[in-house]
């Protein structure tokens, strides 16, 4: 039976999760556009529509203790059934939803990724990290200074969007990689990122690493830059040296060493992870910090690919589980893990390296693991053809369970648009067959489980999703405003403008970022120990 507490109990796990070191799953089952408009700091989103296929990622062990936080409309009641029936057994429910934590008085955030960006907001001012505006890079350029810009966003944001000449270099990779790019102590560094966060985290861990050169951040990135009255280049390539040289990697060994040593970082062996892995009382979360082509090419079985830059800028997208044990994974001499490691354990994580780092023969591992779905039923499956014969005759119900967004873009001809939250209201005529269709099948599949619990109508999937009915070269239709905005619960207006040219947005986001301190401490829960050298 699944229990419900109230805000003020919750409050006090959340604590003694942070003080005590009790693991705690508090999971927010709404939408991704409810949850970036208020959700609490700890709180880690899982989707309603997607739940089973997130859930064994962010909580591995299924008797975790765990609190599932919806909009106080039944759909943590549901998520509970489903995370019930896959094995889950200690499962509350916040009575009244995420509006029942706000009424409490505590403290809700806006956005996405809050404990992470944060985190990156009190490093800047509790250490002071230097950094200049777009006017002065800029004035640099122009007299031709000794610098290096370096980027520290995956590479496909870099191939979007990027300042002139800067080059790719995920954050993670700066210890590691930095060497040969700016082997003069003289030449400046200048870490750039969309807007705050990783351009902060990337120059100071420069700094902490001790590295002799003068490390700034670009002050708001690539929107700064833009704000400032200047043009991005689109489509650059540029990126760090695949081939690193004796003495790169030389000294990529020794700021590793340092930092593990100065921050007090701890490794783990081989028979103590074996052990871990099988202990039934703690959460293991093993992550993989290189870059995905090496990952691909070989990893530990098990394991699961979080570029270190990453990791650390959006760490509740792979660990959703307060008070688990995380190792991380580097090839040696772990730079990339000492470096991810050193901030995880400042936001409070209980944090591990791979001693020695992944050696070949442990590497048994290729490409890309698929992602665990559990509890998806079988259901029938129809092809385009069929589909195509039964909407013309008017025997069906059409039903796209994708993201609103996808639906506005192109849907097909006279389909419905439905999250799985809302399919138990959905309107049935007498005598079709219901058809649940997404870009694949796992969506419609998930969204089948709970109309079958309140219809005996005929339910079916689209045959490998709206991917094969655009193959088949079948018609789509487009609906630019429908649906209306006020029922695209999955998608967040006011981050997602600032990608489309607004410098109101643009404003307004790092706005909200400057003053994401201020509510850490009105929060008063939050796990920061800001260190330096």
């Amino acid at each position: 039976m699944t229990d419900f507490i109230d805000a003020p109990t919750l409050k006090t796990m959340i604590r003694d999760a942070g003080e005590n070191g009790a693991e705690l799953a508090l999971l927010d089952v709404r939408e991704s556009g409810q949850f970036g408009a208020d959700h609490m700091l700890h709180a880690v989103p899982c989707p309603y529509s997607i739940l089973e296929t997130r859930i064994l990622s962010l909580a591995p062990r299924k008797s975790v203790p765990m609190v599932l936080v919806d909009a106080g409309d039944g759909t943590a009641q549901k998520a509970a059934r489903r995370l019930s029936a896959i094995g889950y057994s200690d499962i509350s429910i916040l009575e009244g939803g995420n509006a029942a934590w706000a009424a409490a008085g505590f403290e809700v955030f806006q956005g996405v990724n809050v404990p992470s960006k944060a985190f990156g907001e009190v490093v800047e001012h509790d250490a002071n990290t230097p950094r200049i505006p777009a006017e002065e890079l800029n004035a640099m350029m122009a007299r031709g200074e000794n610098m290096v810009i370096v980027d520290g966003r995956t590479p496909v944001e870099h191939n979007r969007m990027s300042i002139p000449g800067g080059i790719s270099m995920p954050n993670a990779e700066m210890i590691f990689r930095i060497h040969d790019l700016a082997p003069d102590p003289e030449t400046t560094v200048v870490v750039n990122c969309a807007g705050r966060t990783r351009s902060i985290i990337g120059a100071q861990g420069l700094i902490n690493a001790g590295l002799p050169n003068k490390v700034v951040a670009l002050k708001a990135g690539t929107m700064g830059w833009t704000l400032a009255g200047f043009e991005l280049d689109n489509g650059s390539t540029l990126r760090y040296p695949d081939e690193m040289s004796d003495s790169g990697a030389a000294k990529a060994a020794e700021y590793a060493a340092d930092v593990m040593k100065t921050f007090g970082l701890g490794t783990v062996d081989r028979d103590t992870l074996v052990a871990w892995q099988a202990d039934g009382d703690r959460s293991l979360f093993m992550l993989d910090v290189r870059a995905v082509e090496e990952f691909s090419a070989g990893h530990l079985p098990g394991s699961v690919h979080a570029p270190g830059g990453q990791l650390v800028q959006a760490t509740d997208e792979w660990c959703g589980v307060w008070g688990a044990r995380v190792v991380l994974i580097d090839s040696a001499p772990c730079a990339r893990a000492a470096m991810t490691a050193h901030w995880l354990k400042q936001m409070g994580w209980d944090v591990h390296i791979l001693e020695g780092g992944l050696t070949d023969s442990e590497a048994a591992e290729k490409g890309q693991p698929s992602q665990p779905v559990a509890g998806v039923v079988d259901v029938p499956a129809v092809s385009p053809a069929e589909l195509e014969k039964s909407i013309s005759a008017g025997a069906v119900l059409v039903v796209d369970v994708d993201q609103s967004m996808d639906y506005r873009d192109e849907h097909l001809p006279g389909a419905v648009w439905c999250p799985r939250s809302r399919i138990d209201r959905l309107q049935v005529p007498a005598g079709v067959q219901v058809v649940f269709y997404s870009e694949h099948e796992t969506r419609a599949r998930l969204a089948a489980i709970d109309l079958a619990e309140v219809t005996d109508t005929p339910i079916a999937v689209l045959q490998g999703g709206r991917e094969s009915w655009r193959a088949a070269n079948l018609p789509l239709e487009a609906s630019p405003h429908t649906p209306p905005d006020k029922d695209c619960i999955d998608y967040l207006f006011w981050v997602s403008r600032r990608h489309m040219g607004s410098d109101d947005a643009a404003r307004a986001y790092l706005e909200w970022e400057e003053n994401l301190p201020a509510q850490i401490v009105a929060d008063g829960d939050a796990r920061f120990t800001v260190m330096t050298r």
